[in-house]
């Protein structure tokens, strides 16, 4: 899969907001959805650790409080990590909204590795009905 060059600028864009005064590991995320509509995120820290939200979970935030429902691919990047992949909790919240989606991320030369969500959470919790 080839990922635009606009997106990887708009995906490099969202650090500028990212607030990491304390892991100082700037997170920028991108959601792509059907039909083109872009949601982007960036991680926020807060010195009582627990309240820091994913730039992942950001992103997907915003879309879903707009009515986005259909999840394609969300990138990711970090200046500071190589390949970096979303933790255990954005990966739950993202299995309830967006199962079946394809996560890409990035590194500093531009390469990217895909994952399906399913390889990196086999088994995530569900309620059973």
């Amino acid at each position: 899969m080839k990922i635009s060059k606009m997106l990887i600028k708009r995906l490099k864009e969202t650090l500028k907001f990212a607030y990491a005064p304390y892991s100082k590991i700037q997170v920028g995320a991108l959601l792509y959805c059907k039909g083109g509509k872009i949601y982007t995120g960036n991680n926020i820290e807060n010195s009582s650790y627990s309240l820091t939200i994913c730039a992942e979970r950001v992103a997907l935030y915003k879309a879903i409080s707009e009515g986005a429902k259909d999840f394609l691919l969300l990138l990711l990047y970090s200046p500071q990590y190589e390949f970096i992949v979303p933790c255990g909790a954005c990966l739950q919240v993202l299995s309830e909204f967006a199962p079946e989606i394809l996560i890409a991320t990035m590194n500093n030369n531009e390469e990217f590795k895909f994952f399906p969500l399913s390889v990196l959470l086999k088994k995530p919790f569900k309620i059973r009905s």
